[in-house]
């Protein structure tokens, strides 16, 4: 099983998460991508931060529940429920820019 979740990082092109060696290394880099995510938010480069949030949705959601439960609060909220609001499946796609 924990072969399928490695698989699965690795799909995942990040350049740290290539090589995710064991579950505690995954939560970091989890934690490390919500982070990064955040960051480009508070920036406000949109695309940026939609693809690190989705590739820390995909890895996050390979986490068992106690897995999950040693993300800080505060991240989880913000992968969650806060960027949901903006990046969810009810929003529509980003335009293309016009030249």
């Amino acid at each position: 099983m924990s072969d399928n979740l490695e698989n699965q990082a690795k799909k995942i092109s990040s350049p740290k998460s290539t090589q995710i060696q064991d579950r505690g290394a995954l939560i970091k880099e989890v934690c490390r991508l919500i982070r990064l995510a955040r960051t480009n938010w508070d920036a406000h480069n949109n695309l940026a931060c939609r693809t690190e949030r989705e590739r820390a949705l995909k890895l996050y959601e390979t986490l068992s529940k106690p897995e999950k439960d040693l993300i800080p609060q505060v991240l989880r909220v913000w992968l969650r429920y806060r960027s949901e609001k903006y990046f969810g499946d009810q929003r529509s796609k980003p335009k293309r820019k016009q030249t």
